[in-house]
């Protein structure tokens, strides 16, 4: 869908682009353009922050932290410097789990990073929402059948190789499942999703080399 394509209501009327962002925050619309905020793939967490696309949003939104709780479609977020955030998942809202998701797999205690737009009661309506999302500077210390064994400062720390989604990328090149040429020793970049309950990541990608 085109973001800059001008939106009207039934009777030709155009629609305020808060509103219209209101109404699907409430299910009842569906957000024009989300990806005007920016990318929505794993990477896109990490990116600066970029002027939106849509010149109706002045300001993007972001909130890190931990889920304290579900409320419908309303993640009640415990920030990691004492805030606390509201993200409203919408019918146009991107999820990012170790892979492109749905609401469902989102669960309490999971961690979260959001990008929206803040609405006129302080919630943030999200167009895009990372689960778990980690991206670690590291070294390789050991290399299992299905794990790798990582050191992240100075701390260890387990690494899953999940079948059909772990990729590596050697010196830049683009992404293999061949994970043969990793070496113990080698200093890597992992881009993966956190399990909260063993403290473990399941490895999204490997890059080493760079």
């Amino acid at each position: 869908m085109n973001p800059n394509r001008k939106t009207s209501d039934a009777g030709g009327r155009p629609l305020d682009r808060r509103r219209l962002l209101s109404a699907a925050a409430l299910g009842g619309a569906t957000i024009v353009g989300a990806s005007a905020l920016g990318g929505l793939d794993a990477d896109a967490a990490f990116a600066a922050p970029a002027p939106s696309l849509d010149p109706a949003i002045t300001k993007t939104s972001f909130a890190e932290g931990r889920i304290a709780g579900i409320n419908g479609s309303m993640l009640e977020v415990a920030g990691s410097h004492g805030e606390f955030h509201r993200i409203q998942l919408t019918n146009a809202t991107s999820i990012w789990k170790l892979h492109p998701t749905t609401a469902d797999a989102i669960e309490p205690g999971d961690g979260l990073y959001a990008r929206g737009v803040e609405m006129p009661d302080g919630s943030i309506a999200a167009d895009a929402v990372w689960v778990n999302i980690v991206n670690l500077h590291c070294t390789i210390r050991g290399i299992g059948r299905d794990r790798l064994e990582l050191a992240h400062n100075n701390h260890a720390v387990v690494g899953r190789v999940v079948a059909g989604t772990t990729a590596a990328s050697y010196h830049g090149s683009a992404l293999s499942s061949d994970l043969s040429r990793l070496r113990i020793g080698q200093d890597a970049q992992v881009l993966g999703a956190w399990r909260p309950k063993d403290d473990s990541v399941d490895i999204a990608r490997v890059s080493v080399g760079r």
